[in-house]
Formats: C-alpha cells, sequence, structure tokens
C-alpha cells in the first residue's frame, strides 16, 4: 500500500479521515493488518509527508497509534508525552500538522492503565513529573461518578478519570488554539477523543466529543436546498 500524497490527502474530509482510523484499529484487533513494504513508503515520503491525522497519545510503550491504528509512514503525525496532556507545545504541534501540513483530523487518545492517571489520582509527586500530573489533577478532582476509593486501587475511577482527562484535552484543545476552532467550524478538521483498551486493543471513540463543523460550501447548499 502507498504513502498518501498531496492528492491523496487533501481529497480527504475530516469524516472519512475518522473513518480511515476506525477501518484501520478494526484491522488491528482482528489481526489483519494490511501488508505494507514499509522501505517503500521509506521511498515515496523521502520528497515530502502528507499525513492524514493528527493523534495525540500517551508515551506508554503499548500505545504507538500508528500500529494500534494500522497505519503506514507519512499517514500519523503521532505527538506522545505521559499521559498526553496539552501544552502549548502540543498545540503548537497540532496547528503545524493541520493548518501546514494538511492533517484533517486530530483524536485525543487516553489508555486505560495509564500510569500517569493512576499518579495523578494518588497525588504523586516527583522532579518534573508533578507539573505534568497537575495537569491531570482537574480531572481527577472533577470526577464524582464513582463512589468509594479515589485512588489508583479504584479501577472504576481510574478509568471513569481517563475519559474525563481526555474529553477535558478535546476542550482545551478547542478553548486555547483559535486556529485549530477555526478550522473546526469550518468543517476544514474534526477532532474527537478516544480511549484505547490496553486488553484487547479496541480504541473506542469518545462520540459526544467528535466536532466536525459543515464546509461552507455545504452550508450553503443546504442553505439553498
Amino acid at each position: 500500500m502507498k504513502a498518501h500524497n498531496k492528492t491523496s490527502q487533501s481529497s480527504l474530509t475530516p469524516h472519512t479521515a475518522l473513518e480511515y482510523l476506525r477501518e484501520g484499529n478494526e484491522r488491528f484487533v482482528s489481526n489483519l493488518r494490511i501488508n505494507r513494504n514499509l522501505l517503500q513508503q521509506v521511498n515515496e515520503t523521502k520528497e515530502g509527508q502528507w499525513p492524514f491525522a493528527a493523534v495525540v497519545s500517551c508515551m506508554d510503550s503499548r500505545t504507538s497509534a500508528e500500529l494500534i491504528f494500522d497505519q503506514g509512514l507519512g499517514d500519523i503525525f503521532s505527538i506522545r508525552l505521559a499521559g498526553a496532556v496539552i501544552s502549548d507545545n502540543v498545540l503548537g504541534s497540532l496547528e503545524y500538522a493541520c493548518k501546514v501540513a494538511g492533517s484533517k483530523i486530530i483524536v485525543v487518545l487516553g489508555h486505560t492503565h495509564c500510569g500517569a492517571i493512576k499518579g495523578a489520582c494518588d497525588g504523586v509527586e516527583m522532579g518534573n513529573l508533578t507539573g505534568l500530573l497537575n495537569k491531570i489533577r482537574p480531572a481527577v478532582i472533577q470526577e464524582k461518578t464513582i463512589k468509594g476509593d479515589r485512588t489508583s486501587n479504584n479501577h472504576a475511577f481510574v478509568d471513569a478519570v481517563t475519559h474525563l482527562h481526555t474529553e477535558r484535552s478535546v476542550q482545551q484543545v478547542l478553548e486555547q488554539s483559535a486556529i485549530l476552532q477555526d478550522m473546526v467550524e469550518k468543517g476544514e478538521v474534526g477532532i474527537i477523543g478516544a480511549v484505547y483498551d490496553v486488553e484487547t486493543g479496541v480504541v473506542t471513540f469518545c462520540e459526544h466529543t467528535k466536532r466536525i463543523g459543515q464546509p461552507a460550501d455545504e452550508a450553503v447548499e443546504s442553505l439553498s436546498a
């Protein structure tokens, strides 16, 4: 399978780009991954790259976006750091991916059994990690649906915080980047949160977080119909 080029990337919509990722994860879970000639893709991308998606995910060794979405070289911008926390550096990377390089969909990808989420739940303080975990703490504080132990010993609580942190991160991207918010509103880019299950390989998309606006030409057509 060939790597994306400028033409194939530009022909995609945010909706079709998201479907590519859904289908890729289904292949991954079914062990039906596409047999790619990676050396060929190295050659195809040597003059440039046209990734159709940008994925913000955790640094966890089990959560490689290219693998779990069954994509090849040049298909995904992968932004990885502990807890998939949003920062100015992440926002700048996403703005480059979408505004400059033409990516169509942003996925904020959390995962089960996340060490950073557990650390935030337990109030861990350790060097520079403290500041990073503090960015997750608002989700820990906000989570009120799970009763009982509010530490990493309560797996249901950790899962709930993971989902809430992912939802909050999607909202942060839209609130803190005028460029991305404008592109989403115009239907040029979509954004959605998702959680990867490290036990099954399944990515569950948080549909209520999905934001994809209507392109201007489609909006005009719908008004005139």
